[in-house]
């Protein structure tokens, strides 16, 4: 795995507006800290999600879009690009959004990507949605062989896009972990930018209570001390 201070940038690809708060915020807080730039690429404006049916649905993909800026901001991210594709239709082997992938893999050159697993996690089924798994294959395929191989995609070669080849994929919800981050410290800042998707968690009670308890099978796995809170990685050499 690569040494911090060998990594400059990184970038976050999933499926719907607060994907990165839920599952890897702590982890991304403590990158951006260390001086890491972290780039966001949000492939759905999620406009099946939220509780309330008040709100026009036509609002959704908008709201969602502002509140995934606002808590990219509160971790450090700066750079947030939403793709705008239609929750639910997110296919692995479209071959227009490989390209596009590559496209912002290339612009933006990350030692690390995070991402979706593409495998079923059988421990949570419900974290296994067809978007997300979709996510994690098409990344993955966009990762290699396409974005380190200069002979693919010959006219982002033309648009100066060189090839670039990614050292680490962070997968989420992946049933084979191998990495934990300690994110005590960043923590309530996770929880602040959990928060931040009002039309998502508005309705919920206690949304510290229920991060602690969603990651607190993770402080044994990891053997942290019972104090602590980590986050849960597949970490994959990808280059």
């Amino acid at each position: 795995m690569l040494a911090e201070h060998k990594v400059e940038r990184a970038l976050v690809i999933v499926a719907h507006p607060d994907d990165a708060e839920f599952w890897a915020s702590g982890t991304i807080a403590h990158w951006t800290d260390a001086g890491v730039a972290v780039t966001y690429c949000v492939l759905t404006d999620g406009e099946t999600g939220g509780y309330d049916a008040s709100i026009p649905r036509d609002d959704i993909p908008r709201i969602r879009c502002t509140e995934q800026q606002q808590a990219a901001a509160l971790l450090g991210v700066r750079d947030v690009r939403f793709f705008g594709l239609a929750e639910s239709e997110l296919r692995p082997d479209d071959m227009r959004l490989r390209r596009e992938l590559v496209r912002i893999i290339r612009q933006v050159r990350p030692q690390r990507i995070i991402t979706w697993s593409p495998e079923w996690n059988w421990q949570r089924f419900r974290s296994c949605h067809p978007d997300h798994r979709a996510t994690g294959e098409i990344t993955l395929s966009a990762i290699y062989p396409d974005a380190g191989n200069q002979f693919a995609h010959m006219s982002l070669r033309e648009e100066g896009l060189e090839a670039w080849t990614v050292r680490e994929a962070w997968l989420i919800n992946s049933p084979h972990v191998n990495h934990y981050v300690d994110i005590t410290e960043t923590f309530e800042r996770k929880v602040a930018a959990v928060r931040l998707h009002k039309s998502q968690t508005g309705n919920r009670q206690d949304l510290t209570a229920e991060q602690r308890e969603r990651i607190a099978t993770n402080t044994a796995a990891a053997e942290l001390p019972a104090d602590r809170l980590a986050e849960a990685f597949q970490v994959v050499v990808t280059g």
